[in-house]
Order: structure tokens, then sequence, then C-alpha cells
């Protein structure tokens, strides 16, 4: 797997002009790690961090109107291009305790990888789905672990007691919303009850 199938794009970026002010609202609104500076020609120049924003900060009670980003960004830094593996990537973050590195094409910035980016492949797609709608189905029953979830493929199978068609309904409804989901189906699962003697009485 290399960084173009796992790498984010758009990326946001500043240019060495931008306010400190602003590029750390950028970081805060967009919640990323760290921010490409490129030049004009779209070339990465350094990269505009929260330890660099954490120090502009410091510096002088705190950054003024006309502190710029090229005073603060960390530089030299270390781009890798589309075709770069991806365990290649995950050691140059290990070994450089880096959270993010952009990704370069002819020199111009096309993508980044953050740490994120790394782990997701790990994470099986339908382990994904499995756990999104656990925490729908806990949300809607008010975390009383009624349903059991499994998802092959794609494909949601819940099993449980369902009150009635309309609960039927929603619980399929829930499922539908989440990414990746092919089909659901309910395998419902009714309760058995005990009479006087022990015997099993149906519903």
């Amino acid at each position: 797997m290399k960084a173009r199938d796992v790498m984010t794009r758009p990326v946001v970026w500043v240019g060495p002009g931008t306010a400190v002010r602003e590029a750390i609202a950028l970081l805060t609104e967009n919640a990323v790690a760290a921010l490409p500076v490129v030049d004009s020609g779209e070339h990465v120049m350094g990269m505009f961090t929260e330890s660099d924003a954490l120090r502009a900060g410091v510096t002088g009670g705190g950054p003024g109107p006309e502190a710029r980003v090229r005073l603060f960004m960390t530089v030299p830094v270390e781009v890798v291009s589309l075709d770069t593996e991806v365990t290649s990537i995950a050691r140059r973050m290990l070994g450089d305790r880096l959270r993010s590195i952009p990704v370069v094409d002819e020199g111009r910035l096309v993508g980044i990888v953050s740490r994120r980016d790394v782990l997701s492949p790990l994470v099986r797609q339908d382990d994904s789905i499995a756990s999104h709608l656990n925490a729908l189905l806990a949300d809607y029953s008010g975390h009383r672990n009624r349903w059991t979830v499994s998802v092959t493929g794609g494909m949601v199978t819940v099993q449980g007691e369902f009150a009635d068609e309309a609960e039927r309904r929603v619980v399929t409804a829930l499922a539908r919303t989440v990414h990746g989901v092919v089909d659901v189906e309910l395998d419902e699962q009714t309760a058995v009850t005990f009479g006087r003697t022990g015997e099993a009485v149906g519903p």
C-alpha cells in the first residue's frame, strides 16, 4: 500500500505570509496536527505544527497581528512521494516523531498522510461498520445492549428481540445510515418463558 492509497486530500495549508492567528484557527477548526507551508508554486517550504503554534503563543505573550507563519514554522520538512510505501512512512513517523508528512508529486503538494491515515488500513471495514452501528444502537436503546451486530463483507446481521415492526424498521434504518453497509438482516430471537412445570412456553 502506498501514500496515494491512504493520503488525505485536499490539504489544508498556509503560506509563509499567513498570519499566525489565522494558522492557529485553521489548526483548531480542522482538527489537524500540522499545516504544510507552501509557496506560490505549491512547493512545501515547512510545516506549521501544534508545537509551533504553542511556541508562537508563548513568545511575547501571544502572537500579535503582525506575526507570520514564516517566523515559527518547522524547517526543514520531510516529504514523501505518491508511491512511497506506507510501511516506510510509518517508520519515518516513529523515528522522527512526526504526526503527519506531506505528499508531493513533481515537487508540488498533492496530499498529506497523518498517523490516523497510516492506522486506518489496519482496521477492517467490517470492524468499523460494526463499531459504528453498535454505538448507534446503544444510544437508541439507552445502552441496554439489546442486540448483537455482526458484519461480513458489508452485510449486517442484527440479532436480538424487537418490540414490534416499527422498531425493526428503526433498527434497519439506523444500520443503513452507516457508510459501507451493503444490506441489513434482522435475526429475531424470540424470548422464551417457563411455566410452573418448568416446560418452555412459547410466545
